[in-house]
Formats: C-alpha cells, structure tokens, sequence
C-alpha cells in the first residue's frame, strides 16, 4: 500500500476548511415581497438531495458509503451555491468517522458558513461487513452489510419535532426513506461498526496473535492524518484493521473438489468430439468478497460460470462452486486474476468448456481519486469450446441478468 496515495486521495478532507469554500459562493436573495410565504432568502426550504459520498469508519478504516440529504433554510438574504453544499458534505467525509458525528459535522460548519435560519442532514450509511470466512463457505446468503439513518438539525431543525421537519421529510419520501427509522442526534445505540460487535469478534479470534508491528504501522497512518491514536474511539482501530486484512492471508483452505462432483472427472473423455447440441449449465449471481492488492480496499460483486457437459455427466454442484469462488476471493486479488483462477479450476473437472465472468464494484474507484461512483467492473475468462465459438459465448453472455447495486441502498 502506498502511504502517500492513502493520505493525499483518502483523507483530503483534513486538509480543507469550510470557510475556503462558503467564501465567495454566498448569493443576495431578497425572495417574497409583501406576499403571504417565504421563498429564497426570505426563508424558503432549499434541499439538495441524493449526494454519493465515501467516507471511512474510525473503529476499523473500512470505507462506507453515503448518501447525503442536505436541506437549509436561508435568512439575512444569503443563499449558496448548490454546489457547495456537497463540496462541504465532501470535507468530513474525507476524514475518519462515524455517520452521527460525520452529519452533526456537516451541518455545524454549514450552519456558521452560511449562518441560515437552520439546517438539515439526513444520511443513509452502508457499511462493509467483516465477513466470517468459515461461514460464508457454507452460508450464501451471507449478509454484506450493515446499515443506519442518521441526522442532525440546527437553528429551526434542532427540535426533532418541529413542523419544518415535516417538509424535509416528505420531500425526502420520493427517496424511499422511512422516517420512522431515522436516528437523531442524542440516540443511545451501540456502535454501528460490525468489526466491534461479537460475531467479529468471535471470528478474529481463530485468526491468531496479530503482529505489533503491523499495529504500530496503522497507527502511523492514522497519526499522520493529525488524529490521535490514543483517541479513545481510535485505540482499537488498528487491531481492528490488521484483523481484517489477515482474513485474506495466504489461505490454508483446502477445496475439497472431488467431494462435491455429483459424477466423475473420469466419467468425462476430455479428447471427445465436441457434441453440437450440448447444453450450457450456468450458475449465475454467485456473490464473492475481496480484496485489492494493489490498493488494500474491498471489492464485491457477483460471478456467473457457465459450462458444457457430455450425456450422462452430472452439472457440478451449487456448493462446490461457491466454495471456489470464495476460496479464490479470500486472497488479496485482482479481478482479472481470480476470474482466470476460478475458470482454470472448474475447467479440468468438465472438459475444458467452461466460461467465467466476474462482475464488481470496487471501492478504490469511488473513494479515491476519480470518484466514479455507480461504476462497476466485468471480466471474462473463456476455455475449450467457449474461446472458438461465438454462439455459445453470445448465448451464455445474453442469459446473464441486468446488474444491480452490490451496495445496497
């Protein structure tokens, strides 16, 4: 991991001040004038809906994703530029956080730049979950991820129940957000990181001693950004960290291949003529879990393998080929490696005719740099039949379904 990279990319928003950027960008509006309302810089609601940040979680460095509602009510004839409301949202996100402290943050330092009649956040947070690698072998429907609605409001929207939040709310249902699940500031829930809770804990303690020296290397990192490692919700973030990243050690897992074949590698001559009217089998939306080795960040998605069988061959089984694809994500990895691994593994077991594709979200491509985010990666990887005929490719390629968000909103 390139230290400079994760300070200068990640973590920008230690380095920027609101003032820099309310400065210059707050507009004279006069807005009704001897009419019965309020409009524009006479008092009138302005939401700015629908903003994607990428922030990272103080209890374990993972990236989390945000989708920000900011909404203010102007006074004193000030109004900003629109684009400056996700500008100042950007700056606490590029700092380690929590989801109550990041909209408590936002809507502070909003508060004073533009110094409104009262502000509003609404943030839904989704977190990464630390994933139990024992159980996801055997469990697909493994949940990835935790969620949480926060807020916060100042000036008109400091009391939780004023009518003003009745109008952000209902402008914010075209969004799909229940209300009635928001949390407001003050709430006495535990800690949303699931790197804390005790299934995590459970599952890093089979990882085994954590080398110190790692430890005192995160601890560098976060000392670097001006944060205090001896904070007290920053003490076992390091440890924390390190546990996660030694879930994709080298892994000692054995794939049992041979226990999970319905038939035989025998049963199949892999020198037999191609037979024209085979079928394609194909197990598709296998989700998987990784890690990037280039960036040490997490990317997810979703792996579609198909392949040929002879008469009298059995389709390998669902779990067998779960535990492939997991075996091969719980590495530090690159897409286009482990589509190739998991091809070049099944494809012994059924003859050669095998297709691979891989489709994922990567969080290195919406947190750093160029910030993409909805964007996603596909790879493919063909043997036997499948790299020489364009029908069956085209055929297999057309069954896959349209991609959804592997982020879940």
């Amino acid at each position: 991991m390139k230290f400079c990279d994760l300070n200068t990319l990640s973590f920008y928003g230690y380095r920027q001040k609101v003032k820099d950027i309310v400065q210059g960008a707050l507009f004279p509006e006069a807005g009704l004038d001897n009419r019965v309302g309020h409009a524009g810089g006479a008092g009138g609601l302005v939401i700015v809906r629908d903003l994607d940040l990428f922030s990272y979680c103080e209890s374990c460095l993972l990236p989390f994703q945000v989708k920000c509602h900011v909404g203010y009510v102007p006074s004193g004839e000030r109004v900003v530029g629109l684009s400056k409301l996700s500008r100042v949202a950007d700056v606490f996100a590029k700092r380690l956080q929590e989801p109550q402290r990041l909209a408590d943050e936002m809507c502070s330092a909003l508060h004073q730049g533009i110094k409104p009649a009262g502000v509003a956040i609404v943030l839904q947070c989704t977190h990464i979950h630390f994933p139990d690698i024992e159980s996801v072998f055997l469990d697909s429907n493994h949940k990835g991820w935790v969620k949480i609605l926060v807020s916060s409001g100042s000036g008109d929207f400091e009391n939780k129940n004023a009518d003003v939040w009745n109008d952000f709310f209902s402008l914010l249902k075209f969004r799909g957000i229940s209300v009635d699940k928001i949390h407001f500031r003050g709430s006495s829930d535990p800690c949303w990181c699931p790197s804390q809770s005790f299934l995590s804990a459970k599952v890093s303690s089979k990882i085994g001693p954590v080398n110190p020296v790692m430890i005192s290397a995160v601890a560098s990192i976060i000392e670097s950004l001006g944060e205090d490692p001896l904070r007290n919700e920053l003490i076992g973030t390091p440890s924390r960290f390190v546990k996660w990243l030694m879930n994709f050690q080298n892994s000692k897992f054995d794939v049992k291949l041979n226990g999970f074949l319905y038939g035989g590698i025998d049963a199949l001559n892999v020198n037999e003529e191609i037979n024209l009217n085979k079928k394609i089998t194909s197990e598709l939306n296998i989700p998987f879990w990784s890690q990037c080795e280039h960036h040490l960040l997490p990317f997810h998605g979703v792996v579609h393998i198909g392949y040929l069988i002879s008469d009298g061959f059995n389709p390998i089984g669902k779990s067998l080929l779960q535990s492939i694809v997991h075996f091969y994500g719980f590495k530090l990895q690159v897409q286009e490696r482990l589509t190739r691994q998991i091809a070049e593994t099944i494809s012994p077991l059924l003859g050669g005719d095998v297709i691979v594709v891989v489709e994922a979200s990567h969080t290195c491509m919406i947190s750093r740099g160029i910030e993409k985010f909805g964007s996603s990666t596909a790879t493919i990887a063909v043997l036997g039949r499948f790299s020489t005929d364009p029908t069956a490719r085209a055929s297999f390629l057309q069954s896959i379904p349209s991609p959804t968000s592997t982020g879940e909103q």
